[in-house]
């Protein structure tokens, strides 16, 4: 029974955005074929963002545990090195073979549209485990509710950021050098900053109170970012 409650608790918020864009999707809604093609493409980039992060860590000497920090700047490097960078390139490559040839990627915003359910693919099942390590101790609820709140909410805005950018450049609205660095900065940046933060907060007592209140501000500007990326495709 618990078992199914904590699977529940990890897929709920997924769920619940991957409807929010359905919804807004709402002039040539997307096949539901290919939508759980993009969500299956999400779970695939789980396993290629792992393999990646896995590289880049042994490439550039690092191991670091997050519940270890002696400083900001090794958090954020974490942040980037073992998290943004090479999810985001997971999740980019998804996107790209999944758009290649698909007949019904017509409009500015299908891109958002897939974009978010190729990371909410990835984002369920980072949740489920996330909550599962908690299990034993109980403390899979707090932590299901917080991820609820910030992280799966995060992986969505990246995937905004990022389906808003590459729709810019594949139908020809923008296909400046800017637009197309952007489909993989925007979201990697975001990402990074938005670990970077959380994980600065381990690193010292004084300064979390200071990284709450930042990251707070972050997020909301994220949020807005992301609303502002949404309407501007919705209206083109």
């Amino acid at each position: 029974m618990q078992l199914l409650l904590v699977i529940f608790a990890a897929i709920a918020p997924v769920v619940a955005i991957l409807y929010y864009i359905y919804r807004k999707d709402k002039q040539q809604p997307e096949p539901p074929k290919w939508l759980m093609k993009a969500f299956g493409y999400g779970v695939i980039s789980v396993f290629i963002g792992t393999a990646l992060s896995l590289a880049i860590c042994a490439l550039v000497g690092i191991g670091l545990d997050e519940n270890t920090y002696a400083n900001i700047p090794e958090a954020f490097a974490d942040a980037f090195l073992s998290a943004a960078i090479p999810e985001e390139v997971a999740k980019l490559l998804m996107l790209w073979l999944l758009l290649r040839k698909n007949p019904y990627y017509d409009e500015l915003f299908d891109g958002i549209v897939y974009a978010v359910f190729v990371g909410m693919g990835f984002a369920g099942v980072e949740n489920i485990m996330y909550l599962a390590e908690g299990v034993a101790d109980g403390s899979w609820v707090s932590t299901g509710i917080m991820r609820a709140l910030l992280s799966v909410p995060g992986h969505a805005l990246f995937a905004v950021l990022m389906g808003y950018y590459y729709s810019l450049y594949h139908f020809g609205v923008n296909r400046s050098m800017k637009v197309a660095l952007m489909i993989f900065l925007a979201p990697v940046l975001a990402h990074g900053i938005f670990d970077g933060i959380l994980f600065s907060i381990q690193t010292n007592e004084v300064l979390a109170l200071v990284g709450i209140i930042i990251f707070i501000i972050f997020f909301n500007k994220l949020k807005k970012k992301g609303k502002e990326k949404i309407n501007h495709l919705m209206e083109q």
